[in-house]
């Protein structure tokens, strides 16, 4: 673990709040009355891994920089995060249903959840960094958990 400014960091970054910023200027119908019945305990878990996961993301690098093997986890990183990409296009351009945001991407359940905790959580290993791994837990308990509540409400039958 190292102290630094880190580039590939900062495009996982990106790569991830491009999409979200998109999704929360069109947010689908019925969202809100979904977020509403959030666990709380998820929902600071999810609040604080996010603080941590994109500080840990900024200000740790790797200190083997892009030698082999350790290449190979920051290249994972990013096919992680380009199948998040990917998954966010096909929930654009599906019309953005709520249902459609909690779709499988193949044997990816939540991806739009699942693929960015472990995108970083392989950067965490990239970068030799505890704290990025520990950070990407915590968000992962928060984020997927709220998201799997959100899905459980609107699988459950209407009564």
């Amino acid at each position: 673990m190292q102290f630094g400014f880190s580039i590939p960091g900062v495009i996982l970054l990106a790569m991830l709040f491009i999409p979200n910023i998109a999704w929360g200027r069109h947010q689908p119908e019925g969202y809100a009355e979904v977020s509403r019945n959030e666990n709380r305990v998820l929902l600071a878990l999810e609040r604080a891994g996010q603080v941590a996961t994109t500080c840990a993301a900024v200000i740790f690098v790797c200190p083997r920089g892009f030698s082999m093997p350790w290449l190979l986890w920051l290249v994972a990183a990013f096919a992680l995060m380009l199948l998040y990409e990917a998954a966010w296009a096909r929930y654009f351009k599906g019309g953005g249903r709520l249902i459609d945001m909690y779709a499988p991407l193949g044997p990816i359940p939540i991806p739009l959840a699942s693929l960015p905790v472990a995108a970083f959580a392989l950067l965490g290993i990239w970068c030799q960094s505890p704290i990025t791994l520990v950070a990407s837990a915590v968000l992962g308990v928060g984020h997927i958990g709220i998201h799997l509540g959100h899905l459980r409400e609107l699988s459950a039958p209407s009564s």
